[in-house]
C-alpha cells in the first residue's frame, strides 16, 4: 500500500472525529488553544490505537482467511463507508461543550470503532502498522484540532460533508482493493 492510499485512509478515518470536533467548537463559548489540543489528543490517540488493536487481531486470523482477504477488506470498508455516508444525511447529534474525561472518552471510542475494522484490513493487506498508525494519529489530531476552530468560527456546515467524503473514500478504497486482487493479482 502506497503513501497516498495510506493518507486517504487516514483522512477518511479522521472525518468522524473532525465532525465531532466541529460540534465541540460550535458549543464552546470562549475558544482556547487547549480545546483543540485536547480534542486532537483524544481523537488522534484513539484513531491510532484502534487500528493497532485491529491489526493485532487480524494477524491472529490471517492464515485462516488469506484466500478471501480481499473480500473481507472490501466488505469491511464498504460497510464502514456506507455507514458514514448514511450518517452524513442523518440528524445532528447534540454535543455539549465539556472536554472532561467522561465526555471525551466515549466520543473518542465511538469515532474510532471503524478504525478497529480498518486495522483488521491492514493485517490482511500486510501494511506496515507503525507508520500507518502514526500517520492516522497525526492526521486525526490535525483534523480534530482544526475542526474545533472551524466549528467555533463557521458552525456545523462542514460536518455532514466531511462524513460523506470520508465514507465515499473508504468505499472507493475497498473497491480498489477488490479489483486489484481479482484482476491484477499475480
Amino acid at each position: 500500500m502506497g503513501i497516498i492510499e495510506l493518507f486517504l485512509f487516514a483522512v477518511s478515518l479522521s472525518m468522524d472525529a473532525f465532525a465531532v470536533s466541529v460540534c465541540k467548537g460550535l458549543s464552546v463559548k470562549t475558544l482556547r488553544p487547549r480545546h483543540g489540543v485536547i480534542a486532537g489528543l483524544y481523537f488522534g490517540g484513539f484513531q491510532a490505537l484502534m487500528p493497532l488493536i485491529g491489526w493485532l487481531l487480524g494477524r491472529q486470523f490471517e492464515g485462516l482467511i488469506k484466500s478471501v482477504d480481499h473480500w473481507v477488506a472490501f466488505v469491511l470498508l464498504a460497510l464502514i463507508g456506507a455507514n458514514m455516508v448514511r450518517e452524513s444525511f442523518g440528524k445532528d447529534e447534540e454535543v455539549n461543550d465539556s472536554l472532561s474525561f467522561k465526555t471525551m472518552l466515549p466520543l473518542a471510542v465511538a469515532t474510532s470503532i471503524d478504525a478497529l475494522a480498518v486495522g483488521v484490513t491492514f493485517a490482511f493487506l500486510e501494511v506496515q502498522i507503525l507508520p500507518a498508525i502514526a500517520l492516522i494519529g497525526v492526521t486525526t489530531f490535525t483534523f480534530s484540532a482544526a475542526g474545533v476552530k472551524i466549528g467555533n468560527v463557521f458552525g456545523v456546515r462542514f460536518k455532514s460533508k466531511a462524513e460523506l467524503a470520508g465514507g465515499v473514500i473508504l468505499i472507493l478504497l475497498g473497491i480498489k482493493i477488490l479489483v486489484e486482487h481479482l484482476f491484477f493479482a499475480g
